[in-house]
C-alpha cells in the first residue's frame, strides 16, 4: 500500500470511530476541540489501527494523536514506514 493509500486507510477508519463524513475532517482538524472525541475514541481508534496495520502502538503516543496528521505520524513510525 502506498503512503497516499495508508493515510487514506487511517483517515477512514477515524472517520468510522468519529462518526463523521471524510470530507468533514482536515489533516490538522483536532480531533477532541474540532470534533468532539472523547478518551475512549481515541483508544477505539489506536486499536483499529493496531489490527489494520498489525502494529502494536505505545498508548504514550495518544498524545500527539490529535489530529490526522498526528496520527498517521505515529503509525508510520511504529511500522517503519519510509518517510517521503
Amino acid at each position: 500500500m502506498t503512503t497516499d493509500g495508508n493515510f487514506a486507510k487511517i483517515k477512514e477508519i477515524v472517520c468510522e470511530i468519529l462518526e463523521l463524513e471524510e470530507d468533514e475532517v482536515t489533516d490538522e482538524g483536532l480531533f477532541n476541540e474540532e470534533y468532539g472525541a472523547d478518551s475512549l475514541r481515541a483508544i477505539e481508534i489506536l486499536g483499529s489501527l493496531e489490527r489494520e496495520f498489525g502494529v502494536v502502538i505505545d498508548q504514550a503516543e495518544l498524545a500527539r494523536m490529535t489530529n490526522l496528521r498526528g496520527v498517521y505520524d505515529v503509525v508510520a513510525e511504529t511500522a517503519g514506514w519510509a518517510k517521503q
